[in-house]
């Protein structure tokens, strides 16, 4: 489809963060407080934007990944020590994305999650190594869709939307922390 070659990569890149264990996050989060810190989302989003459009163009100039330009600007142990920081928590972020979708599916069929975590970490295991980047692009690139589920819940839910407009352009914290 020519606008999934138009839009790129880079709707994969920005759908990656929709992860499992965001999902959750999300869905206990607005469960609890509702829209009361939508107004956060105008201060966050611009500062992703511009953490992504750095490292992007760090590597487009570079050539290189994040780590190799640290590596020639701070001291070898400090950029270890980064690097070693970044596998735990991607190797965490992981685990919680494997529950997450274990549960997920435990909840759907009643099947015991330590046997979907185990089903789904070997499945991607084996579409990494056996499928070609090009690939696995494209079949992300139609995941990608499924985020529209996500305007489709909006309406459907019937919001009071006078009250997201205001949770969204004035600041406030909610009298209910949800503690």
């Amino acid at each position: 489809m020519r606008i999934f070659r138009l839009m790129g990569l880079g709707v994969i890149t920005g759908a990656a963060e929709d992860d499992p264990s965001a999902i959750a996050t999300y869905s206990i989060a607005g469960a609890q407080l509702g829209t009361s810190l939508l107004w956060t989302s105008l201060a966050t989003w611009p500062l992703m934007g511009a953490v992504q459009m750095m490292c992007a163009r760090i590597g487009m100039v570079t050539g290189e990944g994040l780590a190799s330009g640290l590596r020639k600007k701070i001291p070898r142990p400090v950029c270890i020590a980064f690097v070693i920081a970044l596998l735990a928590a991607n190797t965490i972020n992981v685990g919680a994305d494997l529950a997450g979708m274990a549960g997920a599916a435990e909840y759907l069929t009643g099947w015991n999650s330590h046997l979907f975590a185990v089903v789904f970490g070997t499945a991607i295991g084996v579409v990494t190594v056996r499928f070609r980047y090009y690939q696995i692009a494209r079949i992300l690139m139609w995941l990608v869709l499924s985020l529209g589920a996500y305007v489709v819940t909006a309406f459907l839910t019937r919001p009071n939307w006078a009250g997201v407009l205001h949770n969204t352009l004035v600041p406030h914290w909610p009298a209910d922390r949800g503690t």
